[in-house]
């Protein structure tokens, strides 16, 4: 997971601690692995590598309470008691490589080690909820390293006459399948996140495919790329089948029939183009417990994940910068938690204080102020009042003033009136850049106003400028945009 592919990606709500805990010791494979290790003793045995013996295999399957007579039995019991290991669930002492048989076994017996409850194993009804979550952490980190592995079939395939496997024939190397997995899961969660859908936010698998293969850039995908894009699909199947049992996705395969077609039609498939037929190729969503487990491995990875809340105990100057490059649904989301725990007139003084600055931030940085205050009461009225007089913060009070119904309130000099009309183009510009609706925002600012282009020009805004372009280029009325485009140049001119 690269910290250049996502610089900062947008903050994400997460569940509690204690919430995700729960979520952890249900997921099947890691409630498993627990069963298992507390299901091991003094007559398990183990191999060199940690792994069952064989024979042992029925009896945990059975533990498990799994038919031991289905293929997949073995399989299952055999996934668990590996996480179980790789943990610390369970503590094996291998048998020393070339060591005689076991007392009582036959010649040439290949010998075993022994297995117990490791004291990890403890934490999970003993242990705080972060203890549980650095378990089910570990268990994903040995899911994924699984799931970055080909299939079995494919392992044969790639056997050489003298049982070596040819990996150039395999076409795999394990640390681009690795790299390749980590994308994906970097894709899915910023899929997930953006525009703040988490909850149901699920991804169609040839969205997700082609997130990762295609180039950026290109226009109509060649044959050659969707062919990637399909192969692509049928490995993220197979990935996310692994990566289902231990919490970290909902996930609906790519329908059996469709596989079938697409065998026959030599992996070119036709496509459907309604929802329903969209959700047969493969349906995948990160779970609250997936968001925290890839967002977790973000930060590890250096890459700045940012979460809903952490800023809760930091002051106004970090909130507001912060939240500043949030989408607004996830500011205000940041905003109102912040605000929950602060008396209101000391955090509105706060955040007007934060908010002052000639600064290229200070436009967007009051915006927010003002999405703040708008949470606030009558109680906060005497802070609100107390900047009144403030060329950057009189405006914005007024605002809060007559929205709240404040009567008395001075009027503002043209001055004020003309810069707050900058400074809010400039925070829009800045938050959202030339969207559909700022036309309209510049037409209702500039309508009220005769002469505003004679004087908009003079107002001392860092944004002034910029602004004056940006309306000279948006504004709907022509006649309004070029008197726009000959202000700007007025205030270029001004400049030292």
């Amino acid at each position: 997971m690269s910290a250049e592919s996502h610089p900062t990606l947008p903050p994400v709500r997460l569940h509690s601690d204690a919430e995700l805990a729960r979520d952890a010791l249900g997921a099947p494979l890691f409630a498993r692995a627990v069963r298992l290790a507390r299901w091991a003793g003094p007559a398990t045995r183990v191999g060199v590598g940690g792994e069952l013996a064989a024979d042992q295999l029925p009896g945990a399957a059975a533990h498990l309470g799994l038919d031991a007579g289905a293929e997949d039995a073995a399989v299952y019991a055999s996934q668990a008691w590996r996480v179980a290991v790789d943990t610390g669930l369970v503590d094996v002492t291998e048998p020393e490589e070339g060591a005689a048989a076991q007392e009582g076994g036959e010649a040439g017996e290949e010998p075993y080690g022994t297995a117990a409850p490791g004291e990890d194993l403890a934490l999970v009804t003993g242990g705080a909820p972060a203890d549980v979550l650095g378990l089910w952490r570990a268990a994903l980190e040995a899911v994924l390293a699984d799931a970055a592995v080909p299939d079995l079939e494919d392992l044969v395939d790639a056997l050489d006459a003298g049982g070596e496997i040819d990996f150039d024939r395999l076409d795999w190397n394990p640390g681009r399948e690795a790299d390749l997995l980590d994308d994906v899961l970097a894709h899915l969660y910023l899929l997930s996140v953006a525009e703040g859908r988490t909850a149901d936010r699920q991804i169609p698998l040839p969205v997700l495919a082609a997130s990762v293969v295609v180039p950026d850039g290109m226009g109509e995908p060649t044959d050659a790329v969707l062919e990637q894009v399909s192969d692509a699909m049928m490995r993220l199947d197979d990935q996310f089948r692994q990566l289902e049992p231990i919490g970290l996705v909902e996930f609906r395969p790519v329908d059996e029939e469709l596989m079938a077609q697409a065998d026959e039609d030599g992996g070119r498939g036709e496509r459907e183009d309604d929802d329903e037929d969209v959700s047969r190729y493969g349906m995948v969503r990160l779970t609250p417990l997936g968001l925290y487990g890839i967002r977790a491995r973000m930060l590890e990875a250096g890459v700045a994940a940012p979460a809903v809340g952490e800023l809760a105990g930091k002051g106004a100057d970090a909130l507001l910068d912060a939240v500043s490059s949030y989408p607004e649904h996830a500011a205000q989301a940041e905003i109102e938690q912040w605000m929950a725990g602060r008396e209101p007139s000391d955090a509105v003084a706060e955040l007007l204080a934060a908010a002052r600055g000639d600064d290229e931030g200070g436009p967007l940085r009051r915006l927010r102020c003002q999405q703040a205050l708008a949470l606030a009461g009558p109680e906060a009225e005497g802070a609100v009042r107390a900047v009144l007089d403030e060329a950057e913060l009189g405006g914005l009070a007024r605002v809060w003033l007559a929205e709240h119904g404040v009567t008395g309130v001075p009027a503002p000099a043209p001055e004020m009136v003309f810069w707050l009309t900058v400074d809010t183009i400039a925070a829009q510009l800045a938050a959202d850049g030339e969207t559909e609706e700022l036309p309209l925002l510049m037409e209702t600012l500039t309508a009220h106003h005769a002469g505003f282009f004679d004087r908009v020009w003079r107002v001392q805004h860092p944004s002034t400028v910029q602004v004056l372009e940006a309306m000279g280029r948006l504004h709907p009325d022509r006649k309004t945009a070029k008197e726009a485009r000959k202000a700007a140049f007025k205030a270029r001119s001004r400049r030292p």
